[in-house]
């Protein structure tokens, strides 16, 4: 049975840097649909504080999903060195689709059709499927293609994360702030090496009372003469869900793939707050009897980039691939783990070897 190996990688980070000074005329209202008294410098400060995001980026007017998404794709296919005519499969992570300018989601034809006809891809036999999947859409996304490398349905799948939050936020909900855009892809094939590319993958789908911690709903300003929906999200829940799930959900992957944590040279995982990731990554290390680890395991890029939902974990693998993250390499031969956790509530986690040599 086949690996499955990442021969290519590519991101798009939109060129439009968000301060959090864009947000100084806001008028912010609470869950309970109260007018927040408190100055707006003050809350966007407190929100820093929290999530450490100084900074997010938006994408142009002119643009939408589907070009974040080719722009990636794009650079990853070249990456890889390969004939887009190769390409069996196309995935495509979202939660919104192609979103237009006021902010109204597009499902139809998908975002993966979409992209196909974007990369002028002829080829008929050439599947297109969206992935729908909350924040670990990406990661869900990796673990369906490799399971149709290993079942030899394809040989070679790209992968794809775009999303664009800035257009489907509550102009009166402080999490806007969190929400940024952008887009990452890989190109996988398969490998007869199974000791390298995908070990192992594992995920959860809580679908009960944690459905509507991350949800669409109304504007949180009641007399908001907007008919849309935004998204929405129970901070708290969210935190605690994460923390008492995530950290067991990864170690149990860790132990699937034959592996311990010292094993793992770096953790990419879903950047929604600063503050839950360390929390979470600081619980997994306890699970191993560690009382604190090097921060330096786990890349961050929310403080500059944002949430940027399913992009986020391709991305900073590109970035850290290709050597645009300063003090952070990828070591050939080396174990890394992608993680993920965001609405459903699901959870999902995926170990992968590097090749000797070339990564």
């Amino acid at each position: 049975m086949p690996n499955t190996l990442i021969i290519g990688s590519g991101c798009y980070i939109p060129e439009n840097i968000i301060e959090g000074s864009h947000f100084k005329d806001s008028v912010f209202y609470d869950d309970n649909n109260q007018l927040i008294e408190k100055p707006t410098d003050e809350i966007i400060q407190k929100f820093v504080d929290i999530t450490e995001i100084e900074r997010r980026r938006y994408l142009s007017p002119e643009d939408f999903n589907s070009d974040l998404g080719l722009r990636a794709s794009l650079e990853a296919i070249e990456d890889a060195g390969i004939d887009k005519e190769e390409i069996d499969y196309i995935i495509y992570a979202t939660n919104f689709g192609e979103v237009d300018v006021d902010g109204i989601p597009n499902f139809m034809p998908s975002l993966s059709a979409r992209l196909k006809n974007k990369l002028d891809i002829k080829n008929r036999s050439c599947v297109n499927y969206d992935m729908i999947f909350g924040c670990p859409g990406w990661v869900e996304s990796l673990i369906l293609a490799d399971s149709l490398i290993k079942a030899k349905k394809a040989k070679t799948i790209l992968v794809v994360g775009g999303e664009t939050l800035s257009r489907v936020t509550d102009e009166f909900d402080r999490n806007k702030m969190i929400f940024a855009d952008g887009a990452g892809a890989v190109v996988v094939t398969a490998t007869e090496d199974t000791t390298v590319g995908v070990l192992a993958d594992s995920t959860l789908c809580d679908n009960g009372e944690e459905l509507n911690y991350l949800a669409n709903g109304p504007s949180l300003n009641l007399e908001s003469k907007e008919a849309r929906q935004y998204i929405q999200m129970k901070g708290r829940k969210i935190y605690e869900y994460a923390l008492k799930n995530v950290p067991d959900a990864i170690k149990k992957t860790i132990e699937k793939a034959g592996l311990d944590i010292s094993d793992i040279t770096k953790i990419l995982i879903h950047q929604a707050n600063a503050k839950m990731d360390y929390a979470m990554i600081g619980r997994l290390f306890k699970l191993y009897g560690q009382k604190d680890y090097d921060h330096a395991i786990s890349p961050m890029t929310i403080q500059e980039f944002g949430n940027s939902s399913v992009a986020t974990v391709p991305t900073l693998f590109d970035l850290i691939r290709k050597g645009k993250m300063e003090g952070q390499e990828f070591i050939p031969g080396s174990h890394i783990l992608f993680t993920s956790v965001g609405a459903g509530m699901n959870i999902n986690c995926v170990i992968y070897k590097f090749p000797e040599g070339k990564l």
